[in-house]
């Protein structure tokens, strides 16, 4: 049997270029979680998480319209968070990433982190379909887990707010990669998140 997770970010929040840690979601981060709601209308969805922040919230809560027998639980495993600190072997461009960060958050992250992919990508005895809805940074360190990558590598995999990646959890083989960022469901001037100009 097959664990599907659908891990989709939140979307976009009101004035987050102004670099307001968190908030409400803009009228275009709304339309965006309506769109991914019905985007997925079609799976028999068994639970849905939430990070607890509040543009996690609101998408949760914008998609759960579509999926009125399921109530979002908030999960702190899903918080922001930056997944593991500098290794040597990471590029020099990545470096000043890490300038504004403290120790203390790292170790967090990465505590965080590590008990959310036991969490979720362990091996379930029925089929589910799991809905996480959560940060850039959270996504991107599942993906490199899926693959295997070096610690470092969760940079650079960036999501879309509201973009769709869907991970399949398999009993006897390794966890796959379905979907990465997918923007099928949002028109173009719909597709934000996305960093530019960043080596990261």
């Amino acid at each position: 049997m097959s664990r599907y997770l659908y891990l989709v970010r939140h979307g976009e929040q009101v004035d987050a270029e102004y670099g307001v840690d968190d908030g409400p979601l803009s009228a275009r981060g709304q339309r965006q979680a309506e769109l991914v709601a019905e985007r997925l209308s079609g799976v028999p969805f068994t639970h849905v998480f939430t990070s607890p922040l509040q543009r996690a919230i609101e998408t949760a809560d914008a998609m759960a319209k579509r999926f009125p027998a399921l109530s979002p639980e908030p999960s702190a495993l899903l918080m922001d968070c930056i997944p593991h600190g500098p290794v040597p072997e990471m590029p020099a461009a990545f470096e000043p990433f890490y300038g504004g960060v403290s120790d203390e958050e790292i170790q967090a992250g990465e505590a965080q982190m590590s008990d959310a992919t036991a969490e979720w990508l362990s091996v379930r005895k029925d089929e589910t379909h799991e809905l996480l809805i959560t940060h850039n940074f959270v996504i991107a360190w599942f993906v490199r887990e899926v693959f295997g990558s070096p610690p470092w590598r969760w940079m650079g995999i960036n999501q879309a707010n509201c973009g769709l990646t869907i991970i399949r959890v398999r009993t006897a083989k390794p966890a796959v990669l379905v979907t990465h960022n997918d923007l099928g469901h949002l028109p173009a001037e719909l597709r934000t998140g996305l960093p530019e100009n960043q080596p990261y």
